[in-house]
């Protein structure tokens, strides 16, 4: 059976003013929170699984909740630092926590699984990351410039189109870095 597993991060819903922070190409909040919403649903089906890395929602409690039930999927929270709203409606999510190692069963990998570190924040550095672990983030908008030396990536809405991104997109992401083993033998 086939993983349908998401990433995403920053939706911002309900922030008029991140329209103009991170120049997105919107004519007002509404059609901001419209799009998103439509993006979302486009890609992911109700049974669907996501990883939302934090920054959901600046709106109020209702407006938050309500956003939440028009999306698809079963939604996993990694706490960002906007997350006031959505955790006034904690039985939304399929989980919530401030990170959280992820194994996903993985043919092409030697040990078939692919371990995923999801964090609201990029780091330089993560646990395994000198073996092939991944690690995804947000909270930068795109800001950070990519290091294709390691194996970690934006997934945030402003990276990509405001999609999410399924773990077969991140998966050819990661094939086209030139990262390798730091201890594997030198030629």
């Amino acid at each position: 059976m086939k993983q349908n597993i998401f990433f995403t991060a920053d939706h911002h819903f309900g922030h008029a003013n991140i329209i103009k922070f991170s120049e997105r190409p919107f004519e007002s909040l509404e059609h901001m929170n419209e799009e998103l919403i439509k993006r979302w649903n486009e890609k992911i089906g109700k049974d669907d699984t996501v990883y939302h890395l934090g920054d959901f929602s600046l709106g109020k409690p209702d407006f938050t909740k309500e956003i939440l039930d028009r999306l698809n999927g079963n939604i996993h929270l990694i706490k960002g630092n906007h997350e006031g709203a959505a955790l006034t409606y904690p039985k939304r999510f399929a989980s919530i926590r401030d990170y959280h190692e992820l194994r996903i069963d993985e043919a092409d990998n030697s040990n078939g699984k692919q371990k995923i570190i999801l964090f609201h924040y990029s780091l330089r550095t993560w646990n395994g990351s000198h073996r092939g672990v991944w690690q995804l983030y947000g909270h930068s908008h795109g800001t950070l410039p990519d290091d294709e030396m390691a194996l970690s990536f934006d997934v945030g809405v402003d990276c990509h189109n405001f999609y999410p991104v399924s773990y077969e997109e991140v998966k050819e992401i990661m094939n086209k870095k030139k990262w390798t083993p730091p201890f594997a033998p030198r030629n």
